[in-house]
């Protein structure tokens, strides 16, 4: 049984990990204002004849089929798509859901590490997880920083087994209000996100470390 006890153990703390990345994947996809920035300084309405208020109607539609399951079909005011790209937003809108899920799922298992580890007075057991954690995306950050293109395109080819996400501006517009930029900027915000809870729950175990003295 010590074994399992083991395994139960290590499970938690992957859980912990991954609640964190999940959540900070929900809270970057659905940055609209970070959209709204872009689409306002860039310009990207005027780029395919459209308003910034019409563009962010399309864009909330886009996030609508991304974000809910029951929502079957992607359907813009003022964007259609070929096959390919409907397939491509189909596998992301699968991504989506499956990140939701395992947010769900680890936001009960990390609610049962802080509650045992709370009542042991061990909240000071994050120290260490949370320090190593701490370097993982400044240097991710750094290796995207080098060449974002490539690291864009090996994030696609991580994720996707296909070139459908190559989309032709010709047939799918859409591209053109979706600049790299943006995505660039999407990276950031996660790195932010997730650099500020490692911090935090490494501000969580120290204050516990000093209960101990």
């Amino acid at each position: 049984m010590v074994w399992l006890n083991k395994i139960k153990h290590w499970l938690q703390w992957l859980g912990l990990y991954l609640w964190l990345v999940s959540g900070t994947i929900i809270l970057t996809i659905n940055a609209s204002w970070l959209y709204f920035l872009n689409a306002y300084f860039q310009k990207l309405g005027p780029a395919v004849n459209l308003s910034l208020g019409r563009l962010m109607t399309n864009y909330y539609q886009m996030l609508a089929y991304l974000n809910f399951p029951w929502v079957p079909a992607l359907k813009m005011n003022d964007f259609t798509d070929s096959a390919g790209a409907l397939f491509h937003f189909a596998q992301v809108k699968n991504l989506f859901l499956l990140d939701y899920a395992v947010f769900i799922v680890t936001s009960v298992t990390t609610y049962y590490l802080w509650q045992r580890l709370k009542r042991n007075q061990q909240l000071w057991r994050f120290v260490l997880p949370m320090q190593t954690a701490l370097w993982v995306p400044p240097i991710v950050a750094l290796v995207m920083s080098l060449n974002f293109d490539q690291f864009f395109i090996y994030f696609h080819e991580l994720l996707f087994r296909n070139s459908d996400w190559l989309f032709d501006p010709l047939y799918d517009r859409i591209i053109l209000v979706l600049p790299d930029t943006f995505f660039l900027q999407c990276f950031v915000l996660a790195f932010v996100i997730i650099e500020w809870a490692f911090a935090y729950y490494l501000s969580v175990g120290k204050q516990a470390l000093k209960t101990l003295d």
